[in-house]
């Protein structure tokens, strides 16, 4: 039975979360995760300062199913059905150690070992009452004569197998695994993570993990519907959904970009962030929504992220699975959910086709694009537009023969727009920063006051306007609305 249980699927993230929650519903204020590597014989220990357990206590939480899930929970308690702490150690490890002290100061040792189990001279299920021999050393002191708890993983054979201590690619794999916790950590817990009091502290080999937000909330570009709160029967306490449009990168610094693209990437993180007693479970999902046609991750969809919250009451209702990881809606908010995405989608698309200039008041109107797209036999084309000003300006100059050529060579240039080759890049690239998108990207100053010259001089002869008229209109061109021509603008001088 535990040799099948071990093929739940946890990741080696997945598996010290499930530990993490034990640790916080124990009333924890710091969790200390140390990893060691000696190859074959590597482990990993979890700590925690929480509430410790007595004897019996631990002999409880170490039985398989210790709990049913159909039992009703303390509103804080983040467990559901009573396997997490066992499935989650042995899809890791052979040997799980547990060494706990209760708030009496009495200290209590458990240990299952599959290998004992598999022994033809042992009969039942024999949890033994003692580290193993030579153990004694690795596991960590609990902290201080308070209470709590440490737990050992041993003969981690699905992470490092028989590996030789001087395996170099185990090694890097190993770590890089560890990294990958502390990603993880910072991402499922960083509610818990980032409050100012009673707050959370974990420490992975001496480093503090730091909270990711995945909403940005504290970024005055940041679009955030009010939160709702959504009844359902029968369940005394709500679902609460709030909706976010991230900023367009043209409102991020390089940092700021980094960050919020989260662990997965930009195009990974949108989507539907489920959780429970504010421990995230799902991260960037659209949770099977869209009709006949679920939803898909795109890369115009990817400022797009919505926040859900629901009690552990409604466990059973939508579905959690044993990793707590994966949901599934209740039928009857469903359509709910789908409106409010749909609502968070067209805003996301809008910031980003619009490069981040529409904040929730703006018009589309407000600013002048010299490309514009139609459909056309089911299709969309893209065509640039002749009545824009800087283009209505330089047709006018030329006479009919001149004129021609150049209405054919734009003719030219809209019939061959790489549409799939920049749909391609763009997917490609679609979490690098650096001048993504951003017209005359890498141009010299003198470039773009030679650009915006001409520019002036072709619209002010055409619309026959003031100077100060001219360089309003210049200024709610797409392609000049950045900060270094909005000063060449307050440079210019009249010369016509």
């Amino acid at each position: 039975m535990i040799e099948s249980m071990r093929a739940h699927g946890y990741t080696l993230s997945t598996a010290i979360a499930d530990l993490v929650d034990n640790s916080i519903a124990a009333g924890c204020s710091t969790i200390w995760i140390s990893s060691h590597w000696a190859g074959a014989g590597s482990w990993i220990s979890i700590v925690d300062d929480g509430n410790g357990m007595s004897a019996d206590e631990l002999v409880a939480a170490m039985r398989l199913g210790s709990k049913s899930p159909l039992d009703a929970r303390e509103k804080r308690d983040l467990g559901r059905f009573g396997l997490g702490l066992k499935t989650s150690s042995f899809s890791q490890c052979r040997r799980l150690s547990v060494v706990t002290r209760d708030r009496s100061g009495d200290t209590a040792v458990r240990r299952w070992d599959l290998d004992h189990l598999r022994r033809q001279d042992v009969s039942g299920w024999q949890l033994l009452r003692s580290l193993a021999e030579g153990s004694e050393d690795r596991m960590e002191q609990l902290p201080g004569p308070g209470s709590g708890t440490a737990v050992i993983w041993e003969i981690m054979d699905r992470i490092v197998g028989d590996a030789e201590e001087g395996d170099q690619n185990l090694h890097d794999h190993f770590v890089k695994q560890i990294d990958d916790v502390q990603d993880q950590l910072s991402l499922v817990f960083h509610r818990y993570l980032s409050r100012r009091s009673d707050g959370l502290t974990i420490l992975i080999n001496g480093n503090q993990v730091r909270p990711w937000d995945p909403f940005l909330e504290s970024h005055p570009a940041t679009q955030k519907s009010p939160e709702e709160p959504i009844n359902i029967p029968r369940h005394d306490d709500p679902v609460r959904v709030s909706g976010f449009v991230l900023p367009h990168n043209d409102k991020l610094g390089s940092s700021d970009h980094s960050k919020a693209a989260g662990p997965e990437g930009w195009n990974a993180q949108q989507g539907f962030y489920l959780y429970r007693n504010e421990r995230l479970i799902v991260a960037g999902n659209w949770l099977g929504l869209g009709g006949s046609r679920p939803w898909t991750k795109e890369e115009h969809y990817k400022l797009a992220r919505i926040r859900i919250d629901i009690p552990n009451s409604m466990d059973l209702l939508w579905q959690l699975d044993v990793k707590k990881s994966s949901v599934n809606p209740p039928q009857n908010i469903r359509n709910y959910l789908s409106s409010l995405a749909q609502t968070v989608r067209s805003d996301a698309r809008a910031v980003f086709s619009h490069r981040g200039k529409y904040g929730p008041n703006k018009k589309q109107s407000d600013i002048i694009r010299p490309w514009k797209s139609i459909k056309k036999s089911g299709t969309f084309r893209y065509q640039i537009d002749r009545k824009h000003p800087l283009i209505d300006a330089v047709l006018a100059e030329h006479q009919s023969e001149r004129k021609h050529r150049i209405e054919s060579m734009l003719r030219v240039i809209e019939e061959t727009v790489p549409v799939e080759q920049i749909w391609l890049n763009s997917s490609d690239s679609s979490d690098s920063f650096e001048g993504r998108g951003q017209p005359f990207h890498g141009a010299t100053a003198n470039q773009k006051q030679q650009v915006l010259r001409m520019a002036y001089t072709a619209i002010r002869k055409n619309r026959k306007l003031s100077h100060t008229a001219t360089i309003a209109l210049m200024a709610t061109f797409e392609e000049f609305d950045d900060d270094e021509f909005r000063a060449i603008f307050g440079t210019m001088e009249e010369t016509i």
